[in-house]
């Protein structure tokens, strides 16, 4: 699981969406190789961002990346077999939920308890949206990109 030490304020970054856009277009390539310039293009970024996610997104095993004039990326496993939670593993640090940046005071009744109970809620919460993103696949996000451009095209021709 990705977490960073105890009390460690963190926040779920961009990383994730950037990693999941870059393997669903990688998947959407088909097998074939993407520079990170062209995964910056479809980000609308830039590319030295979309190269860190990328080399996290090797260093877990989800692409591969292969130099020289025709290099690039591409996948290392079969889109039905890398999860959202993959790539949000990957690529995130810490916890997602901030605790106190410090210790409430033990004088007052809510801050001597406040920081195990939101431990629990957190953590819970936490886990929940873990959960959540296992059961979604790079597979399950192309087919929703590619059923939302067949829609978007159907009505294009409608009007």
């Amino acid at each position: 699981m990705p977490r960073g030490q105890e009390g460690e304020m963190a926040g779920l970054s961009s990383r994730s969406a950037v990693a999941i856009h870059a393997l669903t277009m990688l998947a959407y390539r088909g097998g074939g190789t993407l520079t990170s310039a062209e995964i910056a293009e479809s980000l609308a970024s830039n590319p030295v961002l979309v190269r860190r996610v990328l080399g996290r997104l090797r260093d877990s095993c989800l692409v591969w990346s292969t130099e020289g004039r025709s290099g690039g990326w591409s996948l290392a496993r079969a889109p039905r077999d890398i999860t959202l939670y993959d790539a949000y593993a990957a690529v995130e640090e810490g916890r997602i939920l901030s605790r106190h940046a410090h210790p409430p005071s033990d004088a007052c009744e809510v801050g001597r308890n406040i920081c195990d109970l939101l431990e629990v809620e957190f953590r819970d919460a936490e886990r929940a949206m873990e959960e959540r993103l296992r059961r979604t696949t790079i597979d399950n996000m192309l087919r929703q990109v590619l059923d939302t451009e067949r829609t978007l095209a159907g009505e294009s021709l409608i009007e």
